[in-house]
């Protein structure tokens, strides 16, 4: 078995064929590398879908055995001052680039942790050094980037990976790992992940250093969450008037998996959707799971806040 330290780039995809679950957007980005010529791109989406990946095979394809001379990585969330742009930048962007392509690659990671005088400054450093150096911007929320940015750039939505997708990477860790997944463990795996594929395989390197063998059980222990049934007992206990019998069993999961308020809130809105109840009621318990949310985020006692929601469930089901 390798390192565990190097898991994930072990399993980083090495060129456009061996990403996944962004066909629509390798296909087009592709095109443009095909052509030797790239404009300022930025990738949008949540964590773990490939926006970081894709950004190395686009250095990868354009450079050739050049790429770590032609391609500087910057992570905005620990860099994220105006120094950063005036200096590393600037002074990476207007060098020229090796090989026959005329231009650099920078890629500004996180770049939504910017702070807005640094967006304001590479503003105009992707105006003054648009020959020399392209700049692709990699962030989770693309409505913190400024709109100047914005328009000089054009823009990739990324969407979380499907269950079709996160079935190759299983299979792929499995078969060079030599690791076997029963059905219930892959639908777990699943669930933990939410389409994202680096935590997907962070939780598999987890599993497998305890058993060749990943389970169901070993993948909610690993990941310290409850298993979507065990949330459901709850919500279908508080829906049926068992107020005491879901706050016992409430209390029971979150000592048992050791989750905290914040936790067993997404949980349980994630469950919402699968309850026998109408869309109306399903609306107005979400409305109320974002409630509980920000009163846990200001500071709000965790227990009491949930037995809230517990109530509100009772509360609904009579009306």
């Amino acid at each position: 078995m390798i390192d565990s330290s190097i898991w994930i780039e072990r399993f980083r995809p090495k060129n456009f064929d061996e990403i996944v679950g962004q066909d629509v957007i390798v296909k087009r980005i592709k095109a443009f590398v095909e052509s030797k010529n790239i404009p300022h791109l930025l990738l949008a989406g949540p964590p773990g879908v490939g926006k970081s990946t894709i950004a190395l095979v686009i250095a990868k394809e354009l450079f050739g055995e050049y790429w770590m001379g032609n391609f500087v990585e910057l992570n905005a969330s620990s860099d994220r001052g105006i120094n950063v742009i005036r200096e590393d930048v600037k002074n990476f962007a207007r060098t020229k680039s090796i090989g026959n392509v005329p231009f650099k690659i920078i890629l500004l990671d996180e770049a939504d942790s910017l702070t807005r005088d640094a967006q304001q400054a590479l503003r105009r450093t992707m105006e003054q050094y648009s020959n020399t150096c392209r700049f692709i911007l990699s962030a989770n929320y693309s409505s913190r980037i400024l709109s100047p940015i914005q328009s000089r750039c054009t823009i990739f939505r990324f969407k979380p990976l499907d269950k079709e997708s996160i079935n190759k990477i299983i299979d792929r860790v499995c078969k060079e790992e030599k690791l076997k997944v029963d059905d219930k463990a892959m639908e777990a795996l699943m669930y933990v992940s939410s389409g994202d594929a680096r935590r997907l395989e962070n939780v598999m390197q987890s599993c497998s250093m305890i058993s060749n063998k990943i389970t169901e059980d070993l993948v909610y222990e690993i990941v310290s969450a409850a298993k979507p049934k065990e949330i459901k007992e709850i919500l279908e206990f508080a829906i049926e008037g068992k107020f005491s019998q879901a706050k016992e069993k409430l209390l029971d999961v979150m000592l048992k998996h050791g989750l905290s308020g914040l936790d067993i809130v997404k949980q349980i809105q994630g469950e919402i959707w699968n309850l026998k109840i109408s869309d109306n009621r399903k609306i107005e318990l979400i409305d109320k799971c974002g409630e509980i949310e920000f009163r846990m985020v200001e500071g709000s006692d965790e227990f009491l806040q949930l037995e809230g929601l517990i109530a509100n469930f009772m509360k609904n089901d009579k009306t």
